[in-house]
């Protein structure tokens, strides 16, 4: 499985990709704007073609997905520690750990969560320099929670990052940091088991 989360703000040609990631097979689309208001929003996911409005995965907002046919919502590791989840009882749910101690306590409620940084961060400069989750991730004792690798992922150390096991990768950095974005994405999708 391979996710593309969107940069927190929009750049040039944002939705005319993200489309195109769709019809190249991504699996699904992490929505993380958080400094826009609702509208801005609403016009955001009103933009992506609907067919794909059920792949995508609101990290905020969350009012909005009745009128988008939405099920899937992120957590932070933050607010999954304060309960923010509870009340989602009826859809998918995802959130993100920093250790794989996190990860292993996780309950089956919880649909996958991203665990980073896996290697230096794209996106976030000096994030993630002397990161060991990818050998952390051996200590892995939880099979209900699908474990996502973030961080640091790109078309070069994906084959590698696979090979640890994990069921899934999360791309941001290697996408909207790059001047051909589908073609990482594509090269990545080449490299990685269906």
């Amino acid at each position: 499985m391979i996710i593309v989360i969107t940069p927190e703000e929009f750049v040039q040609n944002e939705v005319e990709i993200i489309n195109e990631l769709f019809h190249e097979g991504l699996n699904l689309l992490h929505v993380r704007k958080p400094f826009i208001d609702s509208e801005k929003m609403m016009d955001f996911i009103q933009s992506i073609d609907s067919k794909f409005h059920h792949q995508l995965v609101l990290h905020s907002h969350y009012d909005l997905a009745k009128d988008f046919n939405i099920l899937r919502f992120h957590f932070r590791e933050i607010d999954r520690q304060n309960g923010l989840f509870k009340s989602f009882t009826d859809s998918i749910i995802s959130t993100s750990v920093h250790g794989i101690e996190s990860f292993n306590e996780l309950n089956e409620s919880w649909e996958y969560a991203f665990i980073s940084p896996v290697f230096q961060s794209i996106s976030k400069k000096g994030y993630g320099e002397n990161s060991n989750i990818l050998n952390d991730i051996k200590r892995r004792n939880n099979s209900k929670v699908k474990l996502i690798a973030l961080g640091g992922i790109n078309e070069n150390n994906i084959q590698e990052v696979f090979d640890s096991e994990v069921d899934g990768v999360a791309l941001l950095g290697a996408i909207w940091e790059n001047d051909e974005p589908l073609n990482v994405f594509k090269t990545c999708r080449q490299n990685v088991p269906l």
